[in-house]
């Protein structure tokens, strides 16, 4: 290939210090991605499956006593653990040979590359995003990251079973789905409850997400001297309204008719420690007059408490 002797170092240098930068904005264009991001719930791991404690239930041996009671030694169950597999994904950068040789000089192959990561960093963005709301698993023959239709399901929404555990046949492993099975207007009785479900004491959710025109008929319903917003979320540049404590947003990948409730305890991207935004080395096809490189990010979006999530199904009258 012709070109700039130096075109190699200068490419493979300036990626491996932008791609902090890549996964940065990647999670800070998309309303679901920045609240985790921003919530510290993007998590590194490593091992053959992605392995999350939970507990389902109390333990039984709490009593009070007086003197020499004999006391309650009764060995506990009520501690498991969630087991989700690692998912793959991708995104390549390539650069023609001929785009090598119109880019001749330090500052060209910079701008060459600013664009080519540009491109790569808004293609993620919109694919994660995307997967983390409609995903059920399923998708590619089973190699799509979990999504929000997985995870915020019960025994008949969402696939039957979620990070080894059935959510039809363990009652603990189901999250609080209002679906009426036919179209009901939104109210804000239904929404104080549906909130009021996926609560326990002080732990409820602090994220709200639905679709445009859901938000736009709760702002309606609202009062104007109703229409609080979050600061937080605002500064990251999301518009929003707040639902109790929680900031709501809207996303124009939210699943028609769907209003999520979320808790970032209960939440979490699990990312590979070891390939996270990880970029493998250029390399150059015998049969292409071209450089390509990977960027690989292994993964998959997991909770710890399916309780704690909730979704309501409703339409616009």
């Amino acid at each position: 290939m012709a070109g700039n002797p130096n075109f190699d170092a200068v490419i493979a240098t300036t990626i491996q210090k932008y791609l902090p930068k890549l996964a940065d904005n990647i999670f800070k264009n998309r309303a679901l991605l920045d609240w985790m991001n921003r919530k510290n719930r993007i998590t590194f791991s490593g091992g053959s499956q992605i392995v999350v404690p939970l507990i389902y239930a109390l333990n039984s041996t709490f009593k009070t006593y007086s003197g020499y009671d004999t006391l309650d030694l009764t060995p506990q169950e009520g501690i498991s653990a969630a087991q989700y597999d690692w998912k793959q994904a991708a995104i390549s950068i390539a650069i023609a040979g001929i785009e090598e040789a119109k880019n001749n000089g330090k500052e060209a192959v910079l701008n060459l590359l600013e664009a080519k990561t540009m491109q790569a960093e808004e293609t993620a963005s919109e694919k994660f995003n995307d997967m983390f709301f409609n995903s059920d698993g399923t998708g590619n023959a089973g190699k799509d990251f979990y999504g929000l239709a997985a995870l915020v399901g019960d025994a008949t929404h969402g696939p039957a079973s979620v990070g080894g555990i059935s959510g039809v046949t363990e009652v603990f492993w189901r999250a609080k789905v209002d679906d009426p099975g036919s179209d009901t207007a939104l109210t804000l009785a239904d929404l104080s409850h549906e909130y009021n479900l996926c609560s326990v004491g002080n732990n409820q959710p602090d994220f709200e997400i639905t679709t445009s025109l859901l938000w736009e008929k709760y702002e309606a319903l609202l009062q104007p001297q109703q229409r609080f917003s979050d600061e937080k979320t605002a500064a990251a540049g999301f518009s929003n309204l707040l639902h109790k404590r929680a900031p709501v947003v809207w996303d124009e990948y939210a699943p028609a008719k769907t209003w999520f409730f979320l808790n970032s305890k209960n939440l979490m991207l699990v990312g590979h420690k070891d390939k996270w935004f990880t970029m493998r080395k250029f390399v150059e096809p015998e049969d292409k007059d071209a450089k390509f490189a990977l960027i690989l990010s292994y993964g998959n979006l997991v909770t710890n408490n399916r309780r704690m999530l909730g979704k309501l199904m409703r339409r616009i009258p």
